[in-house]
């Protein structure tokens, strides 16, 4: 691939783009609680880099409620109305750097901008304008519980992306020419099953060593060199600050 040709850049969301302070997870509990009962509560769960949709699953699992599809539903409306009450007085922010880098992305010739997360879309967006990042700017979306199997993983979203921006654009990419940001081996290993690139970002509660363990195509301790990671992403020879994996 040359600078010139069309890519697309898919950005994780929490720990990647923006932190909220842990109220979603905290929204989710307050659902459960509203809904169920008093004690519902969320120990135990592993919620960094996985999909909601499992999340919810675990946390009626573990809680000892029926995983039904209204009893889902519910959780889901519940979670969203106590996430946005959180959000509204909860520390956030987006990380250092993102900004830049979306504005520089935004700009170049031919890339475009996606977003590949666990997240459901309605409580997704409201995190992102949460902390000031328009959710519009990401052309192409691949959320949580879009998964087209009946066990969901995220190793399934890639191909979502891919064809959605075949729908939108007219044309098919090649998994080298998609780069995936983000914070977990979650990332890590959803990039590699479709071929594509993949950039490890130690903002989250994984540490450099253990995402470079998982082998990204580019590791970085945030997004805050915008020219470096400008370098890799539109494929320009430059000798930057940001390490392979």
């Amino acid at each position: 691939m040359t600078p010139c040709d069309p890519s697309l850049v898919l950005f994780d969301i929490d720990a990647t783009l923006i932190v909220t302070g842990g109220v979603g997870i905290q929204a989710m509990v307050d659902a459960g609680r509203e809904l169920f009962t008093p004690g519902f509560h969320a120990n135990g769960i592993e919620y960094a880099g996985r999909l909601d949709p499992l999340i919810v699953r675990d946390m009626l699992r573990v809680n000892a409620v029926d995983h039904h599809p209204a009893h889902v539903a519910a959780f889901r409306d519940g979670y969203r109305r106590h996430l946005q009450r959180h959000l509204a007085v909860a520390p956030k922010r987006a990380l250092p750097g993102v900004r830049d880098l979306l504005a520089a992305l935004g700009s170049a010739p031919g890339v475009a901008l996606g977003l590949l997360t666990g997240n459901y879309e309605e409580t997704g967006c409201l995190k992102l304008r949460a902390c000031g990042i328009a959710p519009d700017q990401f052309v192409i979306r691949a959320w949580g519980d879009e998964s087209p199997h009946a066990e969901p993983s995220r190793d399934h979203l890639p191909p979502i992306a891919l064809d959605r921006y075949h729908q939108r654009f007219g044309r098919r990419l090649a998994g080298e020419a998609v780069t995936v940001i983000g914070d977990t081996p979650h990332d890590v290993a959803c990039a590699r099953a479709s071929g594509c690139r993949v950039v490890a970002v130690a903002t989250g509660k994984h540490s450099m060593d253990e995402l470079r363990a998982c082998g990204p195509d580019l590791l970085v301790p945030n997004l805050a060199d915008t020219e470096g990671l400008l370098a890799f992403l539109l494929r320009r020879p430059r000798a930057g600050n940001a390490s392979r994996g």
